[in-house]
């Protein structure tokens, strides 16, 4: 049985594009989810911070304008988040039950 790869994508984003196209090369045709119009939920941000192992904080691009406070509780930065998709970091590369980041674009080479 074939498993489902996802991108959050961001076509405006360098990294992002770097990490469709490898993936691409690769062969893996995932499935897109421009997440700036198609935004997680609170529920799905904390499906794939468990998938990636990480904290809710280790998701935000700190230098925009629109992030949390640092410091701010999982819990605050997980509402700020779902409010405010533009301020999770891209692109997040998801298949089962394991997800990366793709920065550097190679980090995702691991899930295929």
């Amino acid at each position: 049985m074939a498993v489902t790869v996802t991108i959050w994508h961001n076509p405006r984003c360098t990294k992002s594009r770097e990490t469709l196209a490898l993936l691409r090369e690769r062969g893996v045709e995932p499935m897109v989810r421009l997440y700036l119009e198609d935004p997680p939920t609170r529920a799905e941000l904390v499906e794939v911070l468990a998938k990636l192992g990480l904290p809710a904080s280790a998701l935000v691009r700190w230098k925009e304008e629109s992030a949390p406070e640092r410091g701010a509780s999982e819990d605050a930065i997980l509402d700020a988040l779902t409010a405010t998709p533009r301020v999770i970091e891209r692109p997040v590369v998801i298949v089962g039950e394991r997800a990366r980041i793709g920065r550097p674009p190679e980090a995702v080479l691991d899930l295929l």
